[in-house]
């Protein structure tokens, strides 16, 4: 691999695994300590609220993949990588400082969009300074830069304790690292011309937005309760943070994604990770009942997590290889509908239903979906 793709391909799982591994998925990991602490509420913060700012966190997730084609149109794709940086930083900074729930939702909202801002550029990134050969190989190893992000903000986690605004700070200086070393090592780019971003293949592009809405459906509800999960079962605070460090250590699996979706197809690969969603998603409903099967539940989840994710970039590209990072914006405007009101509905309905049986059903949907993406890939 020669040195620009190498230090591409560094930059972008940096920058990739600090928005997504820690700016996205800390609420989720602090949510247990923050729910009771009375520096926020005095009565405690209730499960449709919290469900509300999770659900927020991916609206500002949306807002990012809006927001990043438009502004690379006029400064190139590297501009957006930048301001997700900056986005990742000040809102963890803001959720640090909270002293209400309306401060803590403004903070972890603008932090969950630094993701929408990095992820669809590196696309475009990959496809003006990387040779064709090395394209799927960079894009996996980009997206999978999350497990790095998990894992370190799960030591974090555990080195803090009940510390929850300690991992948040960490979050903030990540960010300014990672922004640092993507100005330094990934050169500026020129905007595309008009023309050559006007022709998208929206046909071939259904089955992958289908895909990305139950993905980003399953996984948000995933980090969202995880955490909660082992709460439920007993596991103390210190231990809470060891889900998210088995999700980012499993997670590598990630980097296989390219070679398997050349042998078996990113449709089949998809479908495949909808199906072991499912059935994580349903040990996380049962999860409650022993810290071993909340354990289990993080180890099945955390490989089809990460080459979920890359699968959708591998996936676009292929099917628009001309324009991927506007495809792959396409597909994941779309899916952050699910990401959204998942968890928004899943806290609404939790005082009534219950956890465990509103994680259940969401694993059958996501199973159901997978089996019919099977059949379509065939």
């Amino acid at each position: 691999m020669r040195a620009a793709e190498w230090r591409v391909g560094a930059a972008g799982a940096a920058v990739v695994g600090v928005a997504f591994g820690m700016g996205r998925f800390t609420f989720g990991l602090t949510l247990p300590g923050l729910r009771d602490d009375p520096s926020l509420s005095a009565t405690g913060l209730p499960d449709p609220l919290l469900g509300l700012i999770a659900g927020g966190t991916f609206a500002g997730f949306l807002a990012g993949i809006v927001g990043a084609p438009l502004l690379a149109a006029r400064r190139g794709p590297r501009a957006p990588t930048t301001v997700g940086g900056v986005c990742g930083a000040v809102g963890a900074l803001l959720v640090v400082l909270a002293g209400s729930p309306g401060e803590l939702a403004a903070g972890a909202v603008l932090a969950g969009s630094a993701a929408g801002w990095v992820w669809a550029p590196y696309s475009d990134i990959v496809e003006a300074l990387a040779r064709p050969v090395v394209r799927p190989g960079l894009l996996s190893a980009i997206s999978t830069g999350t497990s790095g992000g998990l894992v370190l903000t799960g030591v974090v986690a555990i080195i803090a304790g009940e510390h929850w605004r300690a991992v948040w700070a960490a979050t903030a200086l990540a960010s300014v690292a990672a922004a640092l070393l993507n100005l330094a090592w990934v050169p500026t780019l020129p905007a595309r011309s008009g023309g050559e971003t006007r022709r998208l293949p929206w046909p071939a592009l259904v089955a992958p937005a289908g895909y990305a809405v139950v993905y980003q459906a399953a996984t948000a509800l995933g980090f969202t309760y995880a955490a909660d999960v082992a709460r439920t079962t007993g596991l103390d605070a210190d231990a809470r943070p060891v889900l998210f460090v088995i999700i980012g250590v499993l997670g590598l699996a990630g980097l296989a994604t390219g070679a398997l979706s050349a042998r078996l197809g990113p449709g089949r690969v998809a479908a495949g990770c909808l199906l072991v969603l499912g059935v994580a998603l349903a040990l996380f409903a049962v999860g409650d009942r022993s810290p071993a099967l909340a354990l289990l539940a993080a180890a099945v989840f955390a490989p089809v997590y990460m080459i979920g994710a890359a699968t959708l970039a591998v996936w676009t590209s292929a099917v628009a290889p001309t324009d991927p990072g506007r495809a792959l914006t396409a597909t994941m405007v779309v899916g952050a509908v699910g990401a959204i009101l998942a968890p928004v509905a899943v806290g609404g309905l939790t005082p009534a239903l219950g956890l465990p049986a509103l994680l259940a059903t969401a694993g059958v949907l996501s199973a159901v979906v997978g089996l019919g993406l099977v059949r379509q890939a065939r």
